[in-house]
């Protein structure tokens, strides 16, 4: 991984980027989608799918999405050889002026409850914890 980090390399996802994207999942922990997956999200806000970009690399990778009413934050990732440069704190910041410009009121995440440094990293930008209960199931 390069060293050639700046804040005008944050930008929206390019198919061209999906292996290199795929990496910076698999290397953070954090699940891969399928390219199947990614184009049906892509149909409704692909300018909230942004990449950090460090020369040919993609330093760290952040997925959001609004449904018109709250807006949220999935599969943030950073490559281990770019962690502790600010690229994570980048991006999202970079995520809430899009979700900003679309008048979005509110931005959820979530955070596994294992995940402290997950979660002083969130609570650093000011995102603070609620008691939600998260439900789940799968419709197939």
């Amino acid at each position: 991984m390069g060293e050639g980090f700046r804040v005008s390399d944050i930008r929206q996802f390019r198919w061209s980027d999906y292996d290199r994207v795929v990496e910076v999942w698999r290397q953070s922990g954090a699940d891969v989608l399928s390219r199947a997956e990614l184009e049906a999200k892509l149909v409704r806000d692909p300018e909230l799918f942004l990449v950090a970009a460090a020369g040919e690399d993609i330093a760290g990778v952040v997925l959001g999405t609004y449904d018109g009413r709250r807006g949220w934050i999935f599969r943030l990732g950073v490559h281990p050889g770019h962690r502790r440069r600010g690229v994570a704190t980048r991006l999202i910041a970079e995520l809430e002026v899009r979700f900003r410009a679309l008048g979005c009121p509110r931005i959820n995440l979530l955070v596994r409850p294992d995940n402290e440094a997950g979660l002083r990293f969130w609570q650093s930008l000011g995102y603070l914890t609620y008691p939600d209960v998260l439900c789940s199931k799968p419709v197939s």
